[in-house]
């Protein structure tokens, strides 16, 4: 054992007995030190006891900076706003003397991550940095209310061993991670509380209305966040993770009533192969100290079941691949203030004494063990560059020439986790793709960063178990659907890889700006719809008035700046029929889509083409504003109708309309020419509803259903197709299974989340802006549709062989997908019904098939009945 019995008992013993409700502050904390009172109490700023109701994020900010002021331990920074903007804080607790010296002692600690200085570093007199983080899940709150414990600890404790500890710490505590969640919830969860308490789950106070608080503002969980940096929690964060790369990082939760509590290590089987046996040996070791602060009041808790550490975009394996060491907590919830379970009553109180108890552990454990975790992290860094040494992959190229602006997200999240990108320096090719230095990138493998940077490039194809917690692959070049090469060492190129090709840092990436080709009041602008910003410079232009058309076939066009190539779905905005915006408003949007959407617009002074169609052909459709309604609400899926909402208000800053599924009935449809159906159960919708819809859409409107809400026009004979039949695992003859294998033998039938390769049809208005013919798809279901016997109408289908590209999927499985339609279109009267069994907007990271669904609410009306019928 690692721990110090008489260290742990002397901070663990509480005074006085713990009930379900705390009366005092001194219920929780140690009764081995004397405290401060010129320390503000939480109690003095929340007007109530720590547990006796939930506080508002407005009241631990306010709680943060008073004790911030009070005390010389302490230096708190807003690090990020919320989408709602509420501010997120880094509060760092140390001794005076080294907060005098922070920044000197944080650049010194990042030098163990840098292997061209580490060695150097003399770690004997180095504090150890320890990050303590809570309530990423809004609706698992007792970590906010223990960091508010935290801090009045660490700055009003006196004594001995509060001084060793702070002298030879830095505690950064990161009090709430999600405080839009965390409102909705102390809001719910205080609106209901009773003076008589009440554990029944069936009381409204433990069942909140949909979408729930666990998510931020836009339904997104931030936990799987870490590694995409979607949105302003994970950005800030990551930036003061990186500026910090403390050495222990907790990340406390809580999960069902029913359970105990669980600290890591967790399933041995289901750790991520890029992490080191190391850092699994000091989770380990670490978790020693938690037990012997639990063992000490008899809580139940376990480890090694149920969680994992394998997708690394996640708060407690994000660490274990930055030479961190990542710890999950999770505390069966009162989900408010009072809940019955088979282990008894589950209080608010409860919740935090066990969650503060193991905070305690932590630092206490990091601190004892101070010399091993700084010992890993430089060793971490030292054996990451000798296994990229090893590694036959030298450099990873990557870019598209077509699209800057998925490059651009690309480099934003290199960027964001530290990882170094160069400039391409001269023109290479590798696998049939030109690589220009004008659009690409190169990573080299041999840096710091080897290990995440494996980590996120990747393809995962071998499984020491078939279950996973969370997704089973990330490979961002597949997800953000780039060309991309990997340049080993003594490949079958003189040349494979070469230093030569590294030309200049890539700093913080720039937004890609386009151009506009041309003056003013030209007979016509066109710019093609390659760009991921495309839907976004066309609601601009739709959304002032102005009259597009999208070309359905290719031509060639002289333009301002020479002969160029159009591809299908090149806009067009030609002066003649316009007759709301005047050519000077017009030119000034062209001007802000060249600069803020990366667009490359041309202007031409002719409708003649020398090549392919002119551009009063009849071949240009006419393109109709997207009015978009999202069916939201309970039985619909909130994350995939917030993968909607984002993609929609945040990259294309599109109108829509999120509409509850009860609230349909009294919607007007004819406001809409788009709804989106998500993921979801929609068998609740009356018969009235289910006829308004068919009408609407036999009237014209376009219908889009994703994941498991393709289901619904399907049974309602919107559309007519039929789905592969799927079969649960069955014994083979001979076998005879054990009932405890029932749950993985279950689990390794489910497809989580793996890419699958696909092939398109670039003709197809669906697929307009895509230039390869392959495309890489996320899957997280089983719902596998029959290809169309029209062949038009599946203008996306799985390839034929062998479509897994990165991933977990049964043997089964596999050959069931194998061509498959990853895309239906269907027509109902006038309407046309889209079939997308994939997400194509997956956790706002999938980048590479966003596309897909922006054509669905743009070209939808375009796709002619023939090929759907």
């Amino acid at each position: 054992m690692k721990y110090k019995a008489a260290a742990v008992l002397a901070l663990i013993i509480f005074a006085g007995s713990f009930t379900l409700r705390a009366k005092e502050l001194e219920d929780y904390l140690p009764d081995d030190v004397s405290y401060n009172p010129g320390i503000p109490k939480p109690s003095e700023v929340l007007g109530f006891e720590i547990g006796e109701q939930h506080p508002d994020h407005a009241l631990i900010v306010q709680y943060m900076y008073k004790v911030a002021e009070a005390s010389d331990r302490f230096e708190i920074k807003e690090y990020a706003r919320t989408y709602q903007h509420r501010p997120l804080l880094l509060l760092t607790a140390t001794s005076p003397e080294n907060l005098g010296n922070i920044d000197e002692i944080r650049e010194n600690h990042l030098r163990l991550s840098d292997p061209g200085q580490s060695e150097g570093v003399n770690i004997d007199d180095m504090p150890v940095v320890t990050w303590l983080g809570y309530s990423v899940h809004g609706n698992e709150p007792s970590g906010a209310s223990v960091s508010m414990l935290l801090v009045y600890y660490l700055a009003a404790a006196e004594g001995e061993k509060i001084d060793l500890l702070l002298d030879e710490s830095v505690i950064l505590i990161d009090p709430v991670y999600n405080p839009d969640g965390l409102n909705r919830f102390s809001s719910w969860v205080n609106s209901h509380r009773s003076a008589v308490m009440d554990g029944n789950s069936d009381h409204r106070e433990h069942n909140e209305v949909w979408p729930g608080s666990r998510t931020n503002h836009y339904w997104f969980d931030l936990n799987r966040d870490w590694m995409p940096v979607v949105h302003p929690e994970s950005r800030g964060r990551i930036d003061m993770y990186q500026k910090w790369k403390p050495n222990v990082l907790t990340d406390h939760h809580e999960m069902g009533t029913q359970a105990t509590y669980f600290f890591q290590p967790g399933v041995p089987s289901r750790d991520n192969p890029l992490i080191p046996d190391r850092t699994i040996e000091l989770t380990a070791d670490l978790a020693e100290y938690h037990a012997a602060f639990l063992d000490e009041f008899n809580q139940l808790y376990w480890t090694r079941e149920g969680f994992d550490d394998y997708y690394i975009g996640k708060g407690s394996t994000y660490p274990d691949l930055q030479g961190t060491i990542g710890i999950l907590f999770e505390q069966a919830s009162a989900r408010g203030h009072l809940h019955d379970s088979r282990h008894g009553k589950v209080s608010f109180p409860f919740a935090i004494r066990n969650q503060f108890a193991t905070s305690l552990s932590t630092m206490e454990g990091t601190h004892e063990m101070r010399t091993e975790f700084l010992e890993h992290m430089r060793d971490f860094y030292l054996d990451a560059m000798e296994n990229a040494r090893d590694d036959d992959i030298k450099a990873y190229v990557f870019g598209n020439e077509k699209d800057q602006g998925r490059t651009y997200h690309l480099l934003d999240i290199l960027d964001h986790h530290n990882i170094d990108v160069y400039e391409l320096a001269e023109e290479i090719e590798r696998g049939g793709v030109t690589y220009d230095p004008s659009w690409a990138y190169i990573v080299p493998t041999e840096q710091p960063q080897y290990t995440y940077l494996k980590g996120l490039f990747m393809e995962h194809h071998e499984f020491t178990d078939s279950l996973f917690y969370d997704v089973s692959t990330w490979t961002l070049p597949h997800t953000f659907n780039l060309d991309y090469a990997e340049l080993r060492e003594g490949g079958r190129f003189s040349r494979d890889f070469d230093e030569d090709f590294l030309g200049d840092r890539v700093g913080e990436p720039p937004f890609p700006e386009g151009r506009l080709h041309g003056e003013k009041e030209p007979y016509a602008y066109l710019f093609e719809w390659h760009e991921f910003y495309a839907p976004r410079a066309a609601f601009r232009l739709l959304d002032a008035g102005v009259r597009i058309k999208t070309a359905s076939r290719t031509f060639t066009a002289e333009t301002e700046s020479g002969s160029v190539d159009f591809d299908y779905g090149t806009m067009m905005v030609n002066s003649g029929i316009q007759d709301e915006a005047s050519p000077e408003e017009i030119h000034e949007i062209m001007e802000t889509i060249a600069r803020e959407d990366g667009i490359e617009v041309h202007t031409v002074e002719t409708g003649l083409t020398p090549e392919g169609i002119d551009l009063g052909s009849g071949s240009f459709n006419s393109v109709e504003k997207p009015s978009t309604m999202i069916i939201a609400g309970r039985g619909t899926s909130m994350y995939e109708s917030g993968q909607v909402w984002h993609l929609l208000d945040q990259r294309y800053r599109m109108n829509h309309t999120l509409v509850d599924k009860n609230n349909l009935s009294g919607a007007d449809l004819d406001r809409y020419n788009n709804i989106v159906m998500v993921s979801g159960n929609y068998d609740d919708l009356s018969d009235d509803e289910v006829a308004d819809l068919k009408e609407w859409v036999r009237d014209g409107g376009t219908l889009t259903a994703i994941g498991s809400g393709v289901r619904w026009p399907v049974e309602n004979e919107l559309v007519d197709v039929s789905f592969r039949e799927t079969h649960r695992r069955s014994a083979e003859k001979g076998d005879f299974p054990k009932y405890t294998d029932e749950t993985a033998d279950r689990g390794s039938e489910v497809i989580g989340g793996t890419i699958f390769e696909t092939r398109v049809d670039l003709t197809h208005p669906l697929l307009y802006g895509y230039t390869r013919e392959k495309l890489p798809v996320f899957r997280d279901n089983r719902i596998m549709i029959e290809p169309t016997e029209n062949p038009y109408a599946s203008p996306v289908r799985y390839v034929s062989s062998a479509p897994q590209l990165s991933g977990y999927v049964s043997d089964k499985n596999h050959e069931l997908l194998e061509g498959i339609a990853g895309l239906v279109v269907g027509s109902h009267g006038s309407g046309r019904v889209i079939l997308m069994p994939d997400n194509p907007n997956f956790r706002a990271f999938w980048l590479g098939t966003n596309k897909l669904f922006a054509n669905a609410l743009f070209f939808g009306n375009t796709i002619s009945a023939a090929s759907t019928e």
